[in-house]
């Protein structure tokens, strides 16, 4: 295994630069790096060194620490030196270190030898990527604990108990010569029964785990005047969007990313949706509808104050068939009767707020969360956040559910095994115990340099 070397702090200016190596090498170029070929640091010290230039000149005063194989992050000998954050400094750093026989660690690659040398398995690796790019304090809770190792705590009884059965059919496939009593049968079928349940609750919880992760598309829709863009500023809490008693004030959409429950949410206020009175209006209605059409939530708001326009039941018959809120807005001057019998003949959800005083956001905001199916980030254990591990887990059901299909209909143990060790292939590759080096590349891909 060669010697890595990186920037593991973010690249530019700053008051402490770390540069990090991992690698057999790793020593050997720290004592050629301060020209003190005795050097022996105690591992887990921290000592202060100073780092000289290939002409003997100085090139940066610097803490350096030692962490002995294997009680380290990567699981080998490895190095950190903190250098004073000049770009010329650190720069100056990895060439010396290049020169003297390390290489440039390419994304990720710390912690793809961290999970190759037992240190952590492949979705606590996930995690730190996870950690690193958490928008909200709900997402960096989750990423926490996956790090901690709680997605393989929450696997492991399936595995076990889908061990069990695999290696009860392996045996009765080699020493038994009749077919399976109906008694077994049916207790295979039941623990199977019981591995599903594990699986699918897990995936049950990817709806708000990818919410939380990856963030929430809404858009605020509506006619021209009905108080969108008084909305979405109450919302981000600031004056972001231009708001006058002119309709169509809104020419183009606005984006602002803001927290909802945890949730990070880009909100975007859009254009009144009406027939243009010119070239640049009607672009900025196409987009409204091309932001409708990206989004995962849309709201809907209307003017509470007075009559539904046909425009309204165009735009809310419009977004039947998405996720969406009606906010009856302008709450605050009383309700136009009959307003609310109208929007009961449709399906949607209705919230009442007012964009002036501030009442009814904390419901609106509740509403948008409900309507994907996001709950409260802080009131759930562990969470299904990446698209990979859920795509595993629907694999993993689906052949356990064809394997029980294929016990119920009296099928050869062959035929059973073959969807049970494909279950089993699945759930480890979540933890990478059957992951191939292709899809590691893939994953670590994603990764900061650096770690």
């Amino acid at each position: 295994m060669d010697t890595i070397v990186a920037l593991a702090t973010a690249p530019g200016r700053s008051a402490i630069g770390v540069i990090r190596l991992s690698g057999p090498q790793s020593l050997e170029i720290l004592r050629s790096l301060v020209q003190d070929q005795h050097f022996t640091p105690e591992p887990r010290r921290i000592s202060l060194k100073q780092v000289i230039r290939e002409i003997g000149e100085p090139l940066d005063v610097a803490l350096v620490s030692y962490f002995e194989n294997p009680q380290s992050f990567t699981g080998e000998d490895m190095v950190e030196l903190s250098c004073h954050g000049s770009p010329i400094i650190l720069r100056g750093v990895l060439d010396l270190a290049q020169k003297l026989g390390a290489r440039l660690a390419e994304a990720g690659e710390f912690t793809l030898r961290a999970c190759k040398n037992g240190k952590m398995n492949l979705s606590q690796a996930e995690a730190i990527r996870d950690l690193i790019n958490a928008r909200t304090d709900a997402a960096a809770i989750q990423a926490t604990r996956q790090l901690k190792g709680e997605l393989s705590v929450a696997l492991q009884p399936a595995k076990e108990k889908l061990i069990e059965i695999i290696v009860r059919l392996e045996s009765a496939l080699e020493f038994v010569e009749d077919d399976l009593p109906r008694v077994q049968v049916d207790q295979i079928v039941k623990s199977l029964g019981e591995v599903i349940s594990i699986v699918a609750n897990l995936a049950a919880t990817f709806a708000t785990g990818r919410a939380l992760r990856e963030g929430l598309k809404v858009t605020l829709a509506g006619r021209p005047n009905v108080g969108k863009s008084s909305v979405f500023n109450k919302l981000i809490g600031v004056n972001r969007a231009i708001v006058t008693e002119i309709a169509g004030t809104t020419r183009d959409s606005i984006s602002e990313t803001i927290s909802l429950g945890g949730i990070p949410v880009s909100l975007t206020d859009t254009a009144g949706i009406r027939v243009a009175g010119d070239r640049i209006e009607e672009i900025g209605v196409e987009r409204t509808h091309q932001a409708i059409a990206d989004s995962d939530v849309v709201v809907v708001i209307v003017d509470g104050s007075t009559k539904l326009f046909a425009e309204d039941l165009e735009i809310i018959n419009g977004t039947q068939r998405l996720r969406h809120v009606v906010a009856i807005n302008k709450c605050d001057l009383g309700l136009e009767p009959n307003l609310e019998d109208q929007l009961r003949q449709g399906s949607q959800m209705t919230v009442h707020v007012s964009a002036l005083t501030g009442e009814g956001l904390d419901k609106l905001a509740a509403a948008i969360l409900a309507t994907f199916g996001a709950v409260d980030s802080d009131a759930v254990g562990l969470l299904i956040t990446d698209s990979r591990h859920y795509d595993l887990l629907r694999r993993a059901e689906a052949s356990l559910a064809s394997s029980v299909e294929s016990l119920t209909q009296a099928s050869s143990e062959e035929i059973v095994l073959v969807g049970l060790h494909g279950a089993l292939q699945f759930l480890g590759e979540i933890t990478g115990e059957t992951t191939t080096d292709d899809i590691l590349g893939e994953i670590f891909s994603t990764f900061c340099i650096g770690k």
